[in-house]
């Protein structure tokens, strides 16, 4: 028997490239994330709101193979997005999709046998009974990346329903038809990046992704810049443990921003979103500095 060897895409004269983007696989991801919230609350003050959380991404997970087909983008929107160095996914149209709006109906539903504190509680039945247009207000606000900090809570069960659909859209993309919006920035949907990691893939290491916490998507960034103005200049790292630290503050003197980088070298399990609120202790430290939050994360607005 004889196998046809094929080129790897990947090698370019003999030197490994690293992938542009890593696209996600819902039902993995999200039962890979709960797994990991799961855990993180085993040793954590933050165990409630980690198991809280782990409960809701299992609902996310249960849900991916059972909800119809969310609107995708045609061809010509894909190519017109190309060419002008947009996302292909638009988020103002996926706050229009019925699909999106069912998402969230079994997600609140299923969510209802949840353990939660009270004020979560009310928050769920709010959104459940809340009419379409305070629906397309959450979700507008989850897909533009400015929930309110007075009403976090029912923002958060809207972008749990936000994560499933965009997931599941950006699932059917093709990577070879993305390219860099601009740094920081979702190839897929536009998102800000929540967090970043460094990563060991095929022959390559320490090499960055950054991770959108809407659609999952996960992109390539030079390690050394700013994920929030691009800058390359007074960058510098912080931490609240020690220098060999799984997870530090990566801030910018350029425009006094801030953003969590994993090293997944040391740690293999980290999971972007997930680690993102487990490590909640680095954005407490932080907020004591001059520099704000610039990762975008639904579970962490107002910390």
């Amino acid at each position: 028997m004889t196998t046809e060897l094929k080129p790897d895409p990947s090698v370019i004269g003999g030197v490994p490239v690293a992938p542009f983007a890593l696209l996600p696989e819902p039902e993995k991801l999200f039962a890979k994330r709960a797994a990991r919230f799961a855990f993180l609350a085993q040793s954590s003050n933050l165990a409630p709101y980690l198991s809280f959380l782990g409960d809701l991404t299992q609902v996310q997970a249960r849900l991916v193979a059972d909800l119809p087909p969310p609107a995708l983008p045609d061809a010509a929107r894909i190519e017109v997005a190309r060419a002008a160095r947009m996302p292909p996914i638009d988020r103002q149209a996926a706050i229009a999709d019925p699909v999106l709006h069912e998402t969230l109906d079994r997600l609140c539903a299923a969510a209802a046998a949840i353990d939660m504190p009270a004020p979560a509680r009310q928050a769920l039945e709010a959104v459940s009974l809340a009419p379409r247009e305070d629906r397309d207000w959450l979700l507008g606000n989850v897909l533009t990346d400015t929930i309110p900090a007075d009403s976090v809570a029912p923002h958060l069960f809207a972008a749990a329903a936000a994560q499933v659909h965009m997931a599941r859209i950006a699932a059917t993309l093709d990577v070879a038809q993305l390219v860099p919006i601009r740094t920081g920035i979702c190839p897929c949907c536009g998102g800000r990046a929540a967090t970043s990691r460094v990563i060991g893939l095929k022959e390559l290491e320490n090499v960055r992704y950054a991770a959108c916490a809407t659609c999952a998507t996960q992109w390539n960034e030079v390690r050394i810049k700013c994920l929030c103005c691009g800058s390359t200049k007074g960058l510098s790292y912080r931490s609240a443990e020690t220098a060999k630290a799984t997870v530090k503050a990566e801030t910018c003197d350029e425009c006094q921003s801030w953003v969590k980088i994993f090293y997944t070298l040391t740690n293999p399990a980290i999971e972007p979103i997930a680690d993102d609120v487990g490590s909640l202790g680095l954005d407490l430290m932080m907020k004591e500095t001059a520099y704000r939050r610039g990762g975008f994360d639904p579970y962490l607005t107002g910390y």
